[in-house]
């Protein structure tokens, strides 16, 4: 192998070190100035150089590049190939970046839930109901003023705890049941 590819390919194996550094720590980690990291994601200088040093390596290896001026050529096409990946990179880090998500589900969101009791509850004790919540099933500890058998509809009236609901019979009340284990 020619050293120019030899060159190329440590060029693309630092932007894949860049890259792995910047999952595991974030922004280029204060190397350089904090505005830059504001401007130009770690993603982006990864992909930038990544690009650069594979695209110019598989040019080298294609021409067999053995001058200075098949070199230049190489870094030429490796330049041409890393500028429109840049921005893509750029583009998809930030749309990955700013993407919207769900609010975190609360204790107060699961008020008004229906459920099924999975676990009789006994007057004054507590039993388990299952709740669908944010598109998870959760299995809770429920208390009710009357008892409930198991496959009992309720509706969550009162969550004193993250882990513990007040229930009532609700017995019109649909609630999907998939499998026989809670």
């Amino acid at each position: 192998m020619m050293t120019g590819t030899v060159v190329f390919l440590v060029i693309g194996a630092i932007g894949v070190v860049i890259l792995a550094l910047g999952l595991l720590g974030g922004q280029l980690g204060g190397i350089v100035s904090a505005e830059f990291d504001a401007t130009v994601s770690t993603e982006a200088v990864a992909g930038f150089i990544g690009v650069f040093g594979f695209g110019a390596a598989v040019t080298s290896v294609l021409i067999g590049a053995d001058s200075p001026g098949a070199l230049a050529v190489s870094g030429g096409v490796g330049l041409v190939a890393a500028l429109p990946a840049t921005f893509l990179i750029a583009r998809l880090a930030r749309a990955a970046r700013d993407m919207a998500t769900d609010d975190t589900p609360q204790r107060s969101d699961l008020i008004g839930t229906n459920g099924v009791v999975i676990s009789p509850i006994p007057a004054g004790g507590y039993g388990e109901v299952r709740v669908h919540l944010g598109g998870h099933r959760l299995k809770l500890n429920a208390r009710a003023d009357a008892p409930m058998a198991i496959g009992t509809p309720v509706l969550v009236i009162e969550a004193p705890s993250d882990t513990s609901v007040v229930v009532i019979d609700a017995p019109g009340a649909h609630f999907p049941v998939t499998g026989s284990h809670p």
